[in-house]
């Protein structure tokens, strides 16, 4: 089955908290903690030589994407907007594609 960005989001709201400030860390700290559990996994085959564990690190970056998709929500902005935004920025700072040399004189 497809599913649109705004799709998703729309079904995950049924268990975000409320768009208060707590709710808004909640969310906040739950993205940034998944994203840590993604980036332990990475490590952990890269430097420690453990195997990679695919289904982990998809169940930490859907983990990861509803905290995402959440957070943009209580701030009003769906998925979709999300994604067209960093797409036109990366867009403006890397007009034939990143390289090192366009990295370091990026626009802002």
């Amino acid at each position: 089955m497809a599913m649109t960005l705004n799709d998703f989001q729309q079904l995950s709201t049924r268990t975000i908290p409320a768009s208060t400030p707590s709710g808004m860390a909640n969310y906040a700290l739950g993205l940034v903690c998944e994203g840590g559990e993604v980036g332990d996994h990475i490590k952990k085959h890269v430097y420690h030589g453990h195997p990679l564990n695919r289904e982990s690190v998809l169940d930490e970056l859907g983990d990861a994407f509803h905290y995402l998709s959440g957070l943009a929500y209580m701030v009003g902005y769906s998925l979709e907007d999300v994604a067209a935004y960093n797409l036109a920025k990366l867009s403006r700072r890397y007009p034939k594609g990143f390289n090192q040399e366009a990295s370091i004189n990026r626009e802002l």
